[in-house]
């Protein structure tokens, strides 16, 4: 046994094994996050081995060549400390070389990532409610499968730094979950999924051009939420309307996180993100 570290790409399988990893350290991501990662950019999951036996991993995602993300840096209790976490680190940023590289980062980390050229953005904050909402599912919307994907490639397209059709196509097609469209005026307004994840359903993405339009959304999307379990939304801090929205629906902050950048923080209408996509995958 060398106990030296190992790192190499995960195939499909192992991004389940990163993927449970964030479960239990609370992320609580979604059942089926997995196919939708990976398809988004197979080569972008590195996993480090020791003897074979797997003790942690990240994800260096690349949208186009220029925009990255960091996601999914977890390293296994019994071998933190040592050394690896780093090392996985400089892979997966090696990797993202040349492009703006954004992160969800747990905002008691926000310095150890400044020194590797992040800086500050905006947080994130994790919103929780528990039971069924008392409100009628809106019916000013439309289930995403009856408009044309283009329509929606197109909308999406302008709350993200940069083309993410193929991620997009798999994250509306995953098992459990329903995604919907506001249409006014026969133009989409906004839309939003709903997923079941390890711990309740979460909400992400929600955009919209107005803050009634992310209301209907939200209320529709809830409305598909029958039981007591809970439902989460991660909203940006600087989204007043999106904030007032969590709270108007009783819901409670749970966690947080640091949206943080090594360039320019994209040009996005923040003040239209009513709720983030993943924290994996930006």
């Amino acid at each position: 046994m060398s106990g030296a570290l190992t790192i190499a790409t995960m195939t499909r399988a192992e991004v389940d094994f990163a993927v449970g990893l964030a479960a239990a350290e609370g992320w609580n991501p979604g059942l089926h996050d997995a196919t939708p990662f990976h398809a988004t950019d197979p080569d972008g999951f590195l996993i480090g081995r020791i003897d074979g036996e797997p003790i942690g991993c990240i994800s260096g995602v690349s949208y186009g060549g220029t925009f990255g993300f960091i996601g999914l840096y977890i390293v296994v209790p019994a071998q933190r400390g040592k050394g690896h976490g780093i090392a996985l680190w400089r892979a997966a940023m090696a990797r993202l070389a040349g492009h703006n590289v954004g992160l969800d980062g747990v905002l008691a980390q926000q310095a150890n990532y400044r020194r590797s050229g992040f800086a500050l953005a905006y947080s994130n904050v994790r919103f929780e409610r528990s039971g069924a909402l008392a409100l009628p599912s809106p019916k000013d919307t439309v289930a995403l499968g009856t408009m044309p994907f283009e329509t929606l490639r197109d909308f999406d397209r302008r709350f993200f730094p940069a083309e993410r059709a193929t991620f997009l196509r798999a994250w509306i097609a995953q098992p459990e979950s329903r995604g919907l469209a506001a249409v006014v005026n026969g133009a989409i307004a906004g839309y939003g999924v709903i997923r079941r994840s390890s711990v309740g359903w979460k909400i992400g993405p929600l955009f919209a051009t107005s803050a009634s339009v992310a209301d209907t959304l939200y209320r529709a999307l809830c409305a598909n939420v029958t039981t007591d379990e809970p439902v989460y939304l991660d909203v940006p801090d600087i989204n007043r309307e999106g904030m007032a929205l969590a709270q108007r629906y009783g819901m409670r902050q749970v966690f947080g996180t640091a949206r943080m950048y090594t360039g320019e923080t994209p040009a996005l209408p923040i003040e239209q993100i009513y709720g983030v996509t993943t924290f994996e995958l930006g």
